[in-house]
């Protein structure tokens, strides 16, 4: 049995960037490239990429990936991986949730998402965050700011700029940013889908405002790993520059 899997999903209808999964990033699709880290995380037994796509289900298995058609009338993310988890006759004990415009999630990244669920029978729930390093990033609406309570929970996500820099411009040691690396119990993520959404979660378009806005806490785990994701044409160009010096793709790039 697969106790720990991540899963990727991936649809080429964004609304922002239609077809972004497909962009090629250094002559490879971005959600192989996603594929590829997932499966280099020490933590997880296998990776399976979540779609409404025959193009991406091609591509994938073109890598020599695995992959699981899903409906095409998911709204959230998590709901796609809800159905993909679901469709497995082995279920898992734990999912790791990796978006598919994250390129540059280092593996790390996806064993730090899981540990605190293999510490800690208590912590449902997972969130990677990292700093938010610039005035840019605090302003820009498709970064997903994060405020967080002294046991780690998340309080909040918003695409708005908080906590507020009014009374301390200066201020940098609460910007925190979310990183769409999620750990779940499965329990927890089959939750997700009975649980109605929120008023919070549709006015942010944010899924972990569903459950924090349920009562179910969400433990934020700190990681301060470079990565770009990408919203738009040119964050792709800020990945494929990050990239090309990037020591982890480079492990799979050159094979």
């Amino acid at each position: 049995m697969s106790e720990i899997i991540a899963v990727i999903p991936a649809r080429m209808e964004s609304t922002r960037f239609p077809g972004k999964p497909m962009a090629p990033i250094l002559g490879m699709p971005m959600v192989i490239h996603c594929w590829k880290r997932a499966e280099m995380s020490k933590t997880i037994d296998r990776a399976i990429v979540a779609t409404c796509n025959t193009e991406i289900m091609d591509e994938v298995k073109k890598y020599g990936g695995e992959s699981v058609m899903t409906a095409n009338t998911h709204v959230r993310c998590t709901d796609r991986v809800v159905e993909a988890v679901a469709k497995m006759d082995k279920k898992p004990k734990i999912v790791v949730l990796v978006q598919g415009d994250e390129p540059m999630i280092h593996p790390e990244m996806l064993d730090l998402a899981v540990q605190p669920l293999l510490d800690d029978p208590k912590v449902q729930c997972t969130n990677l965050v990292s700093p938010i390093t610039t005035d840019e990033d605090f302003r820009n609406p498709n970064t997903i700011k994060v405020v967080v309570n002294k046991n780690k929970d998340v309080i909040y996500m918003s695409r708005e700029a908080i906590p507020t820099a009014r009374n301390s411009p200066n201020e940098t040691q609460h910007r925190l940013k979310q990183v769409c690396v999620m750990g779940f119990r499965l329990d927890v993520l089959n939750l997700f889908s009975t649980l109605a959404p929120t008023q919070l979660e549709i006015l942010e378009s944010i899924d972990m405002n569903r459950l924090i806005e349920h009562g179910i806490p969400v433990r934020s785990v700190y990681c301060d790993l470079v990565t770009q994701s990408v919203d738009t044409p040119a964050d792709l160009k800020r990945a494929e520059a990050l990239m090309s010096n990037d020591p982890t793709a480079s492990k799979y790039l050159k094979k």
